[in-house]
């Protein structure tokens, strides 16, 4: 078994160089070999453990290339055979957690859990409960519930493996990283920062013992503490914990300047100097996932657009449309060669446009840009969906200062407040607000036997709303 053992090891290591190589069809071909092999003697009736072993590895092998048709039909042929297979199976437990990893990927939650919940069960009964050998399918099956939104089961399995893992390595083990994020960001998830400050503390703690202060490491679970000041209101301590985690990472060389983790610290810090009033600070650090996007990746580079866009919103909080205008009109010209003009993305960036010169007073500019998103979003989401509605307002705030039909513009608003109750519910924030525009066409128009009825609802809602705000 052990030498069965090691030639299975030894195809998945080849496999896996192959891929990394660059050498994929020698990988299929190497696997599907295997794959023949195996059939045939499972045709012939021998469906044992060594059967299930190679099918295992050949689902490894196929998950790493990327073809998950053939890994789904692969694990129901391995499930067949694991289900006719005795708990005391040498290297069953083993094929029980990659099942349990691989129908996780393919998002078959179910299954997963059952293959991780046979794994547990066998591995307490061969090496008991406290043993070591179970980290793995704990952690397994704490990252499935955390997918279906089973919060509290997922921290139980979480803490569980912490404790085996503090008795067997110790209470500073650099292990206990992954079950300590694990706990702490769903705590998080689930509106509790207070408790989730702990595991994320004692992540900090132990990689600050374990390699110094100034270590990438460190920065990172600063990182992690500043969300979680910034969950509880500490705004100051959170900006504060965010700076020092990115000197840290860029000092200690831990991570490229272009590293979509650093980019993503960049913008959160950026986002929430400008939400507690430090909008130079913040666009600054935008400046900086501009520049460092166009030295690493081009000027033309779609991500490029992206920087853009955020800069151009930043500005115009400030009120400075000049600047919004000329960053946002670079950013279209970027997408229109990259994704093409008529793609929906494209939008998002031209809506912000028309918006703009609104603000700049214009509006003829303004209207073209709307009706040319709204065509867009029509023919790319349907005629009914949210972000036409999305158009639409622009659109529609945009004709009003233009003196375009008042019947027109009703028309329109109509368009939007059902689409909005069919998206958000007849109580919903943004039907409230679109129902006020609405009562305010209707007065300029005379029609005043229409009006009583959505007073009526708009201060039914306005009294809900003001319930729910005080809740």
């Amino acid at each position: 078994m052990k030498d069965f053992e090691r030639e299975l090891q030894e195809l998945f290591d080849e496999v896996k160089m192959m891929i990394m190589m660059g050498n994929q069809n020698d990988a299929i071909d190497l696997l599907q070999a295997n794959y023949e092999a195996v059939k045939e003697r499972m045709n012939a009736g021998v469906r044992g453990i060594e059967e299930a072993a190679t099918i295992d590895i050949i689902a490894l092998g196929y998950m790493a290339i990327g073809d998950v048709k053939f890994v789904n039909a692969l694990l129901d042929m391995l499930n067949e055979v694991v289900d006719s297979l005795k708990d005391d199976e040498p290297l069953l437990d083993s094929v029980l957690v990659h099942m349990g990893s691989m129908y996780s990927t393919l998002g078959k939650f179910e299954k997963s859990m059952s293959a991780y919940r046979r794994a547990i069960g066998n591995m307490e009964s061969i090496y008991g409960k406290n043993s070591v050998f179970l980290i793995t399918p704990i952690l397994g099956m704490a990252k499935v519930l955390s997918s279906i939104g089973r919060t509290s089961k997922a921290v139980e399995f979480y803490h569980r493996a912490i404790s085996l893992l503090e008795s067997s390595r110790g209470a500073e083990s650099e292990d206990l990283v992954i079950p300590l994020f694990g706990v702490g960001s769903l705590l998080l998830k689930e509106g509790k920062p207070v408790e989730a400050e702990s595991p994320f503390l004692r992540i900090f703690d132990i990689y600050k013992k374990l390699y110094g202060e100034n270590d990438g490491r460190v920065g990172l679970a600063m990182c992690s503490l500043a969300h979680v000041k910034c969950a509880v209101g500490d705004a100051n301590e959170a900006i504060s914990l965010y700076r020092k985690a990115l000197q840290v990472i860029t000092t200690s060389n831990y991570m490229a300047l272009d590293d979509s983790i650093m980019e993503k610290m960049r913008i959160d810090l950026a986002e929430l100097l400008h939400a507690v009033g430090r909008g130079k600070e913040g666009r600054e650090l935008l400046e900086q996932c501009l520049m460092i996007t166009e030295k690493y990746k081009g000027k033309e580079d779609p991500s490029s657009a992206t920087h853009l866009i955020n800069l151009a919103t930043s500005h115009s909080r400030s009120k400075n449309y000049v600047e919004a205008e000329r960053l946002l009109r670079t950013s279209l010209e970027i997408m229109g060669k990259t994704v093409g003009p008529d793609d929906q993305s494209i939008t998002f960036p031209m809506l912000h446009l028309a918006v703009t010169l609104y603000h700049l007073k214009r509006d003829e500019e303004a209207e073209q840009l709307a009706l040319e998103a709204l065509h867009i979003r029509e023919k790319a989401f349907g005629k009914d969906s949210l972000p036409v509605a999305e158009a639409l307002d622009c659109l529609v705030s945009i004709q009003t200062r233009l003196k375009k039909d008042d019947e027109e513009l009703l028309e329109q608003l109509t368009r939007v407040l059902s689409i909005q109750e069919r998206e958000f519910g007849p109580e919903g924030e943004e039907v409230m607000i679109t129902l006020k525009k609405v009562v305010f066409y209707l007065d300029k128009l005379g029609r005043k036997n229409e009006i009583f009825p959505l007073q009526k609802r708009l201060s039914a809602l306005g009294m809900k709303f003001k319930q729910r705000i005080q809740h």
